[in-house]
């Protein structure tokens, strides 16, 4: 019963999770990456010439543009950061 209790509670909780991680991001990294890309701040998830192939690559990404962009994000919300990209445009 507990675990399936908690099966269902992690299912619930991934949107609000993702919500979170969208929020900071766009907050945080948006405006850079529209300067950076020409005025469409997601085409540097989506271009063809993009630096991230997978999961740890995007967590040290996340990492570095937080400090270039001088975010002080708990290690939670950086999780729900690289949640959200992993999910919304790399697909892993």
């Amino acid at each position: 019963m507990k675990k399936a209790f908690l099966a269902i509670s992690l299912l619930l909780a991934t949107p609000i999770v993702i919500a979170g991680g969208q929020g900071l991001h766009d907050a945080a990294c948006m405006q850079c990456h529209a300067t950076l890309m020409g005025g469409d701040a997601n085409a540097i998830y989506t271009r063809n010439t993009r630096r991230v192939k997978d999961l740890n690559h995007l967590n040290g990404q996340v990492k570095g543009c937080a400090l270039a962009a001088g975010v002080a994000w708990l290690p939670e919300e950086h999780q729900q950061v690289v949640d959200y990209l992993a999910k919304t445009f790399y697909r892993f």
